[in-house]
């Protein structure tokens, strides 16, 4: 038996490694970590390479998907996310879904658009290159979503941060969030009082009358 590296085991099985990493993360071929490697057995791969579970048959359309926070401007953000998921795709790039927006909605254009193509079967693989591009919350449900269609998810940059420090970075996400919208709600309301002070609001409701 041989233990392969993922870049090896990969090719054998004809396949791109960020699949193979993402098949690993859940737990769909068995690893070892050597030293902060994941390496393959050579049997693993190829029982894995003789079963069904590889769809070698199968299409590989690609849909990718990219999202920045704001709703103007970092479109350097979004061109680099695209260049980068363009410069590893092993398949059929079928569609670009761009968004702009907070991670945290789940009614996003884009990600309605990209629900759309996986329930529809126009694509088999959804590129993403981070997790929280996606999603901030519930990538685990829509990862089981996709599995429904037969469609994967890979993610270019999977996570690394584990426990404690993921805990973290998800209570600084709906800190960061919320504090945003209470910010807005109050620049509302600060722009309201500064028109009645003006005497602008009562102005159009002397010309409403």
């Amino acid at each position: 038996m041989e233990l392969l590296r993922m870049s090896k085991a990969a090719k054998r099985l004809g396949i791109h490694p960020m699949t193979l990493r993402q098949w690993a993360v859940d737990g769909k071929i068995p690893f070892s970590w050597v030293g902060r490697e994941r390496r393959f057995s050579s049997v693993d791969v190829e029982n894995m390479k003789r079963g069904s579970d590889v769809a070698t048959s199968r299409p590989r359309l690609e849909v990718l998907y990219v999202r920045v926070s704001g709703s103007s401007g970092r479109e350097s953000s979004l061109a680099a996310q695209e260049e980068e998921l363009r410069t590893t795709s092993t398949g059929v790039v079928v569609k670009v879904v761009k968004d702009r927006g907070s991670g945290l909605r789940e009614n996003r254009p884009g990600l309605n658009r990209l629900l759309q193509m996986v329930s529809d079967g126009s694509v088999t693989v959804v590129r993403v290159t981070h997790e929280d591009r996606l999603a901030r919350f519930g990538v685990g449900w829509l990862k089981r979503l996709f599995a429904v269609y037969g469609v994967t998810l890979e993610v270019l940059h999977p996570k690394k941060s584990g426990g404690r420090d993921e805990l973290l970075e998800d209570f600084v996400s709906v800190v960061t969030t919320f504090a945003g919208r209470l910010y807005g709600m109050r620049s509302a309301e600060s722009r309201k009082r500064l028109l009645a002070e003006s005497g602008q609001c009562a102005g159009t409701e002397d010309r409403a009358e």
